[in-house]
């Protein structure tokens, strides 16, 4: 049991070490340079039909992580399922740390958005958003959501369309000109980072 809890901590170690060096990476100029260039590809200079859609799925984020602590919370409350609802504080607690995590790295890097910095990205947000940057709000909460419940329920109709779901958050972010892809990936990576970590806190509570 020692060893198995020894190769838990090296791999939540190793993890962190990771997103430090991605964010050390996304900082360079030569990864600005492709985060411009990937953006352009997907911002497009002028309105289009799918725009609406796009808006929508970002605007999303925020109910859907209410919505699903407070779901399983009811559930589990009405069921009286202890699980369900360590599960809930997990989720609220996993939720918290990956917005706090969040923000300290944005104010930290301080990366103003990518429709200040270059005029011919359009922001299609229709929200004048002037906080840093990097890394996504949207990314890390969608993510920490979605990897945080295909962990504590995995199967393939949760897994499926959490992850879908949290991908086409972070497509959106792009796609409305509001982020550049280095601060959608490092974002999708806090918030699983995050969501991995409770997750095995969450088990070895549990046990007890």
């Amino acid at each position: 049991m020692k060893k198995q809890g020894r190769i838990h901590w090296e791999t939540q170690i190793l993890l962190w070490i990771i997103i430090l060096i991605l964010v050390n990476i996304c900082c360079r100029v030569k990864a600005q340079n492709l985060d411009v260039h990937l953006l352009r590809q997907i911002n497009t200079p002028h309105e289009l039909v799918t725009d609406g859609f796009f808006r929508d799925v970002s605007n999303s984020t925020f109910f859907i992580m209410v919505a699903v602590p407070l779901t399983i919370g009811t559930i589990g409350t009405v069921k009286k399922d202890d699980k369900m609802i360590l599960n809930t504080c997990l989720l609220i607690g996993s939720t918290a740390v990956t917005i706090g995590l969040t923000d300290v790295l944005k104010h930290t890097v301080n990366r103003q958005r990518p429709f200040v910095t270059y005029k011919d990205v359009l922001n299609k947000s229709r929200v004048v958003t002037l906080d840093p940057s990097f890394p996504s709000g949207h990314s890390s909460s969608a993510f920490n959501t979605a990897t945080f419940v295909s962990l504590t329920y995995p199967r393939w109709y949760i897994i499926l369309p959490s992850f879908m779901w949290a991908g086409t958050v972070a497509y959106s972010r792009m796609y409305l000109g509001v982020h550049y892809p280095s601060d959608v990936i490092v974002g999708a990576l806090i918030g699983s980072g995050t969501a991995y970590l409770t997750h095995v806190i969450g088990k070895r509570l549990n046990r007890k």
